[in-house]
């Protein structure tokens, strides 16, 4: 194990010069963007705009900073207690509102459209990260954390009863269940050929992969990697780079990046909690860090993957 800078080397394979863009090539040290939110989640690049928004869940808000400028600004109050964000494929803003109970979108007139708020007729839990595939559906995780207190939402009894993922019809609306037996589940993304998904199971500490039918539903379930420290990481949002390796927001344990056979190759070290991370800027070589009160971004020697729905 070696230490370079904010990097931290656990297998060869992260730092191995004879390979196209070793992860640990980039920047030495991490560039604090902001710092005051209360709980900062959700990062999301928009490259149209050349701006992150993100979440700052119990202020209710959703915040806008931007690239050209580095200023910062009130995108939306009054949010429904938002979490994760990601765009479609016509560049719309899709946002979990915990405080609402509901997956919404952004319209271009700014008007928003509810895409799913219920299941079977019972009120979501508190949607935490979604996904769009190319077909335009909407996948979700919806865990409970917006409901066990008024922190981060309204504290309210559970309908559903149970912590699911779901995806949203494009075409019909149906709100469908898509994978159970998750304490808390909470990011998710998918591979770049749309056949694997990947979920973090927060109070399970692990991540679990899913083989993606054409019908899109799912098989082949297994838990891809836990989280290595037991008692201080646990695993939030997930992304994956060009290469397909796993990038893990793990609380107090930093940033963990996994090879794609689910070997851990190393860590990026952040000051605070990690709750979410986002690849974004003009090359996509760019990690955005949603770490407790602060905003942080890292140019890297590896690039996200493309920007294509839910990524």
């Amino acid at each position: 194990m070696r230490r370079h800078d904010v990097y931290e080397v656990f297998d060869e394979r992260f730092s191995d010069r004879t390979r196209h863009a070793p992860c640990d090539a980039g920047d030495r040290e991490l560039e604090l963007l902001h710092e005051g939110s209360r709980w900062a989640e959700g990062p999301l690049y928009v490259p149209a705009g050349r701006y992150l928004l993100w979440s700052d869940i119990p202020a209710d808000r959703l915040m806008r900073w931007d690239e050209t400028t580095g200023q910062v600004g009130v995108f939306r109050e009054r949010a429904g207690f938002p979490n994760g964000n990601t765009l479609d494929g016509q560049g719309r803003l899709i946002t979990c509102e915990q405080g609402n109970r509901r997956v919404t979108r952004t319209e271009h007139d700014g008007s928003i459209t509810v895409i799913a708020d219920r299941y079977q007729g019972k009120r979501l839990n508190s949607p935490n990260d979604a996904a769009v595939t190319s077909d335009g559906a909407v996948w979700f995780s919806d865990p409970d954390y917006g409901i066990i207190s008024d922190y981060e939402g309204h504290r309210a009894e559970s309908e559903i009863g149970s912590c699911d993922v779901y995806r949203a019809d494009p075409v019909t609306g149906e709100v469908r269940r898509v994978a159970d037996g998750f304490q808390g589940p909470n990011g998710l993304v998918f591979s770049a050929d749309e056949s694997r998904l990947y979920v973090s199971d927060s109070r399970a500490g692990h991540i679990r992969v899913f083989t993606v039918r054409e019908d899109g539903t799912l098989t082949g379930d297994r838990v891809f990697a836990t989280c290595r420290d037991a008692v201080n990481g646990r695993f939030d949002n997930i992304r994956l780079d060009s290469a397909g390796r796993l990038w893990a927001a793990a609380l107090a344990d930093g940033v963990h990046c996994y090879d794609p056979d689910g070997t851990l190759l190393g860590r990026i070290v952040v000051p605070g909690v990690v709750a979410n991370i986002r690849f974004g800027g003009p090359r996509r070589n760019r990690l955005f860090i949603a770490a407790t009160t602060r905003i942080y971004s890292l140019t890297m020697s590896t690039t996200g993957l493309p920007p294509l729905p839910g990524r």
